[in-house]
């Protein structure tokens, strides 16, 4: 039997307290052996440093990091550099994707942004270092909030692969049909390299309302009734999560996802739990 697969993704911590907590959590999670560990770049930059940290304490500790790289708010220079250094590093591995929009943006141009899409940052990424690294890019399986249509989307995710990308990480979704489609259309289209599940587990019911409200992500809705059913109970929504989710790994896994990306919020308890069920061993 094929084992399954994991990356997990974390945010920079801002404190020394997050830090630890970060590393905690990183220590629990090495026990799933994943294939990398994923780090975010804040809007415009803003988490520079801190993702630029947070790679290299993970490679030090002999595990694979992959860094997000962001349009928003970076010139060719700015780009150039971090390049340069995660490959002095021996970095390998990066996320290059459009980014989120920096607070008090006022449009293309305005922060010194000379990439409009990632297409173009994944272009450049070649361009700079040929293959020297493997280039993950951002898939959208329920559409990207920001899009025309669902035919613009596809297209713009099938220029980012022709642009040079290696593989696809997807918005987390609970809709597991949604993925199968959009995996099929992108076939249609050409796209030939590995799409991996993005999976959110649920544990707090107001931060998944609000984080799927920001990046278009849709809950079912039998799924936020019976979560709002709960109230304040978080033992039930943390039990109810578990299982939803599992579920939701099951059906992708069996249906032909290559692998699963965990956004882990820093957190180990949920994803731990859920890869164990998956694996078919005990918390």
């Amino acid at each position: 039997m094929t084992r399954n697969t994991y990356s997990f993704e974390f945010f920079p911590p801002k404190t020394p307290e997050g830090a630890e907590k970060l590393r905690a959590a990183r220590a629990r999670l090495v026990a799933l052996n994943p294939q990398y560990f994923s780090v975010t770049f804040g809007a415009g930059g803003s988490t520079q440093q801190g993702t630029l940290e947070t790679v290299l304490e993970i490679q030090r500790e002999g595990h694979e990091a992959a860094p997000h790289l962001s349009c928003m708010g970076s010139s060719p220079d700015t780009i150039r550099t971090l390049l340069n250094e995660y490959k002095s590093q021996g970095i390998r591995r990066v996320v290059a994707l459009r980014g989120d929009l920096p607070s008090g943006y006022g449009g293309f141009g305005t922060t010194g942004d000379a990439f409009r899409y990632a297409n173009e940052l994944v272009e450049f990424i070649r361009k700079e270092t040929g293959d020297w690294f493997h280039i993950e890019v951002a898939a959208y399986p329920e559409v990207h909030p920001q899009a025309k249509s669902p035919q613009d989307d596809l297209a713009s995710f099938a220029r980012k692969v022709k642009a040079g990308a290696d593989g696809a990480i997807t918005q987390y979704f609970y809709n597991a049909d949604a993925y199968f489609r959009f995996v099929d259309e992108a076939k249609k289209q050409g796209v030939e390299v590995p799409i991996v599940a993005g999976i959110m587990p649920i544990t707090n019911y107001t931060q998944l309302v609000r984080f799927s409200d920001m990046c278009g992500a849709e809950i079912p809705r039998w799924i936020k009734l019976k979560l709002a059913s709960y109230g304040d109970d978080t033992d039930s929504i943390r039990a109810f999560g578990l299982d939803v989710v599992t579920q939701l790994c099951e059906r992708l896994l069996q249906g032909g996802a290559p692998s699963l990306h965990f956004y882990t919020l820093n957190q180990a308890n949920a994803t731990l739990e859920i890869c164990r069920r998956l694996n078919g061993t005990a918390l």
